[in-house]
């Protein structure tokens, strides 16, 4: 029903650009996608402990700041346990959009889980090796996607996260989140924020990274900067944490040391950035 309706809006909004009111049809199709989107973070198909994650995650907000419609081709890299996917995929399969979600096989995990459990959700889920250094590897084909997403991972790549060597490999994937986008895309990122003061050494080992770290890499790869947004930002986070930002929630290092206090402070600062592919 979700899905007819907004393609009914679709067609209006196409009607109204053919007469010439292209804003008005901007405005209709901007409306249906808000409701879409709404409507998906309300679902009850979401697990409880991701939807109690909203109010830090903001996914209304900051889909929207992305530009994410129901009718992209978005590429979530390194999904984790599928939090944004729980939003993503039924919203774009219901506005006739695909979803990849883009890791290594053992980064899959989570994705696997949700297909198994919900097939008609998620069963057209397509997956590609992420960052794929293979020439077998699957990739997702180049200049096909509308958006590409990262939530909190510029910082693993920073360190060298599930190599051997632990070597810096992130200009790599910047490069092909860069070669996986149509021109005029957006390459959205959300990371633990590093002030600008700090240590550059930090960044390997705290899980937190400076903004100018990650527009130099995106800019390195042939991104442009659009825009930037607080909407995830937190100012009780000092990001100075003797476990790093683990410390505070959802890991918790310390287990229950602390517990009530780092609960209080909530979940990290983050930047959000918002890059494009020059057309």
């Amino acid at each position: 029903m979700r899905q007819s309706l907004f393609r009914a809006a679709f067609a209006s909004a196409l009607m109204l650009s053919a007469a010439g009111c292209s804003t008005v049809a901007d405005e209709t199709t901007s409306v249906a996608a808000s409701d879409a989107l709404a409507a998906t973070i309300a679902s009850p198909i979401r697990t409880p402990a991701n939807v109690a994650r909203d109010p830090y995650r903001h996914p209304a907000e900051t889909l929207a700041f992305f530009g994410v419609e129901p009718d992209d081709v978005v590429v979530e890299i390194w999904p984790g346990g599928g939090w944004y996917t729980e939003i993503l995929a039924p919203y774009l399969a219901a506005g006739g959009g695909r979803l990849y979600a883009a890791a290594a096989d053992w980064g899959l995990g989570g994705i696997k889980k949700l297909k198994e459990s919900n097939p008609a959700v998620y069963g057209n889920l397509a997956t590609a090796d992420f960052p794929a250094f293979d020439a077998s590897a699957t990739r997702v084909p180049a200049g096909s996607a509308d958006v590409v997403l990262t939530f909190r991972n510029v910082h693993n790549w920073r360190m060298g996260y599930r190599r051997d060597d632990k070597q810096d490999y992130s200009a790599e994937a910047f490069r092909q989140a860069y070669a996986m986008l149509k021109p005029g895309g957006v390459l959205g990122v959300v990371d633990h924020r590093l002030p600008e003061s700090a240590s550059d050494e930090r960044e390997r080992t705290s899980g937190y990274i400076k903004v100018s770290t990650v527009r130099r890499l995106a800019e390195a790869a042939g991104f442009k900067l659009a825009a930037s947004s607080e909407i995830n930002a937190n100012p009780r986070d000092t990001t100075d944490w003797a476990n790093g930002v683990w410390t505070l929630p959802p890991s918790f290092a310390l287990k229950d040391q602390d517990r009530a206090k780092y609960a209080s402070i909530g979940e990290s600062d983050r930047m959000t950035l918002k890059f494009v592919k020059p057309r």
